[in-house]
């Protein structure tokens, strides 16, 4: 603290110098009594965890431009693995430690309902209104909220999408391809004519790329993964089973090499790029990489969304990324005002121009200025129009490798498309407690299923019973959830036991699948002339409902 006793000075000083004098005191009272705030105020720092390779062009550019303008606002990257996996990781890790210290978080898509359903993020609805949202691309948008909430504003948008040498089908004349047939009749025609090695290369490795390129095809034929509205699981559906034939069939018919079940994105960008493919299936940075001087693709390539089968509509997998608030961020206003200046127009035109990336607002696809340097974007946002959704749900990355692991083994040949998504379909199922509105008797030897009504089942807790694909261990009995309401089961158990054909005590059973139960999976071994009892215990709360026992 600074003591000033002005009297005494002033005394001291000649009359002709005292009025400059005391104004130049005043003046020198005010600064050193405002020192200590201002020694005190420093700039708010908000942290932000990114890829490394995607750190530079952020902190050269876009970053720079905005601590410009917001001088009391600082960005701090952290920067962190190539792997989005291994990203999401560490972004898991400190939000489950409790006080995670990212403010702002940069987010893939499918991370968002998983973000957002532990609670780690801020809800943005009110930050924004539906006309502003209405400049971004719409599945952007929507691969952003949750629960009908916004957790995240686009900030750069990505697709998959179908890459082909222009060059060779016009010399053949064939126009650019609209069905998978098509593909292949063209693939076909070219490899004959010794045009090209290979006709079709996509990513065929057990990882995220796989389930990206797949999300494509099946939305091709028709077919879908899983409905986020309610649950429901389309894995198992005829759909589906066409969509891997198709790509088993491309291997079949060396339009596709064998080791493309073991190709990523750089194995099958270097593979198109070097000429030795007519069709390639990648994301928009193989754009300027096949367009470089040396390349000897340049101006040779186009692009277009992925294809379909008749009477339906090709679709492209959504990537991209969004930037969100963290729940435990001391400093929420200022990450949203960096928000709203990195996602704005004028930010975003520059960042394009200057590292390359996809815009998420629809008007810069087709801005004059971006245009002149990426002549292909306005037909890169025609496929952002027919993006698709990988499920947003919470549990997506579980999903995701349930598909990963039988779709390779369906397109290797260690299981048959039909086994291979009946098992992914199951536990799928089981991994999202999907609820059946069904129940079952036993007659005439055969296991029925029959619908019960919405009001019936409403009353049941969760999954009572429901059909379940063969397995190889008769299984005796399972635990239910604890503090479970047992007493609708007293309704629904005498309707196994009505039929004359099966007693409690002995049934001859010729053929019977399985039974779930409270989203137990009971699995039995499909029984020739086998004895079944089917006991009841409602005793207790921890042990109740149906135990199924072999003889």
């Amino acid at each position: 603290m600074f003591h000033f006793q002005l009297p005494k000075i002033l005394s001291k000083i000649p009359h002709k110098l005292k009025l400059p004098t005391v104004i130049f005191a005043v003046i020198l009272v005010l600064l050193f009594t405002s020192m200590p705030h201002a020694l005190t105020e420093q700039p708010v720092t908000l942290n932000m965890l990114m890829t490394a390779p995607d750190a530079q062009p952020w902190k050269t550019g876009i970053i720079k431009d905005f601590e410009a303008k917001n001088p009391g606002i600082r960005i701090n990257i952290v920067e962190g693995p190539n792997s989005t996996n291994l990203l999401e990781d560490l972004y898991t890790s400190a939000f489950i430690l409790g006080d995670s210290p990212y403010d702002l978080v940069n987010m893939d898509v499918v991370w968002t309902p998983k973000f957002a359903a532990a609670g780690w993020l801020l809800d943005l609805t009110d930050k924004i209104s539906s006309d502003e949202l209405t400049a971004f691309s719409e599945k952007d948008v929507e691969g952003r909220r949750y629960q009908e909430k916004l957790y995240g504003i686009p900030m750069r948008s990505d697709v998959g999408m179908l890459y082909y040498r222009k060059d060779l089908l016009e010399k053949a004349g064939f126009a650019a391809p609209q069905t998978f047939s098509d593909l292949m009749k063209i693939s076909q025609t070219l490899q004959k004519g010794n045009k090209a090695k290979w006709g079709y290369i996509w990513q065929g490795k057990q990882y995220e790329g796989l389930v990206a390129m797949f999300a494509e095809v099946l939305q091709g034929h028709g077919g879908f993964w899983v409905n986020p509205e309610n649950l429901e699981v389309g894995l198992d559906r005829p759909a589906t089973i066409e969509a891997i034939k198709f790509l088993k069939q491309t291997i079949a018919d060396k339009v596709s090499p064998s080791g493309v079940t073991t190709y990523q994105e750089e194995e099958t960008r270097r593979l198109f790029q070097s000429g030795q493919a007519v069709f390639l299936r990648n994301w928009p940075y193989v754009w300027p990489l096949a367009n470089t001087d040396d390349s000897p693709l340049k101006g040779k390539i186009a692009i277009k969304p992925m294809l379909a089968t008749p009477n339906n509509t090709g679709g492209a997998c959504l990537g991209g990324w969004a930037l969100g608030i963290s729940k435990s961020s001391k400093h929420p206003e200022e990450a949203w005002k960096a928000i709203k200046y990195f996602t704005s127009e004028a930010a975003q035109r520059k960042f394009i121009l200057e590292a390359g990336f996809v815009p998420s607002r629809r008007s810069l696809f087709t801005d004059p200025e971006i245009v002149k340097k990426y002549p292909h974007y306005p037909t890169l946002l025609k496929v952002v129009e027919q993006a698709v959704l990988r499920p947003p749900i919470p549990q997506y990355a579980q999903a995701s490798d349930i598909l990963q692991r039988y779709l390779s083994a369906a397109l290797t040949n260690r299981m048959s498309p039909e086994a291979a998504m009946n098992a992914a379909a199951n536990e799928t199922r089981q991994l999202l407690g999907e609820k059946v509105n069904q129940r079952i008797s036993i007659a005439d030897g055969e296991l029925n299923v029959q619908e019960i009504s919405e009001e019936k089942s409403a009353n049941l807790p969760q999954r009572l019973i429901s059909e379940r694909p063969i397995l190889e261990k008769p299984v005796l009995e399972r635990p239910v959830l604890e503090n479970t309401d047992l007493s609708p089961l007293e309704e629904v158990i005498p309707t196994l036991l009505e039929e004359k054909s099966f007693t409690q005590d002995d049934a001859q059973i010729q053929d019977i699948k399985s039974i779930d139960l409270f989203q137990e999976e009971i699995p039995v071994t499909q029984p020739q002339e086998k004895n079944l009892n089917i006991q009841q215990s409602l005793s207790t709360q921890k042990y109740g409902a149906l135990l199924l026992t072999t003889n």
